[in-house]
């Protein structure tokens, strides 16, 4: 007996069409290109049996056909700033570890990524990612500055997400770990490992490196302890200048007996500046660092660290970003944060 026109499949030397996958699984061409771009509205059997006719059909979707029927480029661009002062690649470990996080979670949605590279000055370009319909919405790596300008790309519409620390009276969302509890547990850790004079390395300018040092300060009050101005060095994330101001300190006589790297790309190039100094890690010097990047582990001595959850990190902030594309407000998230120890700070 024939098959029904409702099922039979297209003609083989006719490409299949979302049409086509409509009237097999008696649903409309909507319901199957929502389906296909993984929209949780479409019921599970209803994705599922539309999944398995387009599998079937070996369709793939006509991407630029698609963008220009529904006025979406189902992409979304990710601003990674570019600060002239420490000039960090988009392959530093951090930076790399936090793309792949994203670009994972909006693969798993059916997005593409777009990096853009904006110097911190111009930062009131982002908003022509999505103006220009190049970006459904966008992912931008830290504030810099451009607060009240983040808050008003927020009312007017302009779907955004930034990894970050909170800041007041913010409009915007943010994806972010406990900076300052991140802070306190590691400048807590070496002052119970025996350090008393703890150096503070890293850029309080910035909001996360303000919130690490607020960590190092609240670490030193709990215990009663007073700090020395002279031991926190607020300076640039870049590893050449934090060897040149360690040296420098050891060459002026400051003591000091740990040292608190607000990023793990600045410990390790501290260590690196004091194993060729002569001083030994971490038998005459205690040093940790934040973020647990991937060289942390594998350094010699292996790097004491704060570790961020960056696989979470991304699917959190696509996930903050799609609630505003479907319309609905997006709050912020706090990631926890936790301490991890390595011989870097373990004395024998």
């Amino acid at each position: 007996m024939p098959r029904s026109s409702k099922t039979a499949p297209p003609a083989a030397a006719t490409r299949p069409r979302l049409a086509d996958i409509a009237r097999m699984a008696d649903v409309t061409i909507s319901t199957v290109s929502r389906a296909l771009a993984g929209n949780p509205l479409v019921k599970e059997e209803t994705r599922t049996r539309i999944m398995e006719i387009a599998t079937a059909l070996n369709y793939s979707a006509n991407a630029a056909a698609q963008n220009l029927r529904t006025g979406q480029s189902r992409t979304i661009g990710v601003v990674v700033p570019l600060d002239p002062a420490s000039r960090d690649p988009v392959s530093a470990p951090f930076l790399l570890a936090l793309l792949g996080g994203i670009i994972d979670a909006l693969t798993e949605r059916g997005y593409d990524m777009l990096v853009s590279r904006i110097i911190v000055e111009r930062l009131d370009k982002v908003a022509q990612l999505y103006d220009s319909g190049r970006a459904e919405g966008i992912i931008m790596f830290g504030q810099w500055g451009y607060h009240e300008h983040l808050n008003k790309l927020t009312e007017r519409g302009v779907p955004l997400v930034v990894w970050g620390a909170p800041l007041p009276h913010q409009k915007y969302a943010t994806v972010g770990s406990d900076n300052a509890l991140g802070g306190e547990l590691v400048t807590g850790h070496l002052l119970d490992q025996g350090a008393r004079r703890i150096a503070f390395f890293g850029d309080i300018e910035l909001n996360e490196g303000r919130l690490r040092h607020q960590g190092y300060h609240n670490a030193h009050k709990q215990r009663g302890l007073m700090l020395d101005p002279a031991l926190t060095r607020s300076i640039p994330f870049v590893g050449d200048s934090m060897q040149k101001e360690v040296l420098s300190m050891l060459e002026q006589g400051i003591k000091f007996d740990g040292i608190f790297g607000a990023s793990d790309t600045v410990a390790l190039s501290i260590i690196a500046a004091l194993t060729a100094a002569g001083v030994r890690v971490p038998d005459d010097m205690l040093v940790a660092g934040y973020d647990d990047i991937g060289p942390a582990a594998y350094a010699n001595p292996s790097l004491t660290t704060i570790r961020q959850p960056m696989q979470e990190a991304g699917q959190k902030l696509v996930d903050c970003l799609m609630q505003q594309l479907d319309g609905r407000h997006a709050q912020s998230v706090m990631l926890p944060t936790e301490l991890v120890v390595r011989a870097s700070t373990r004395r024998a």
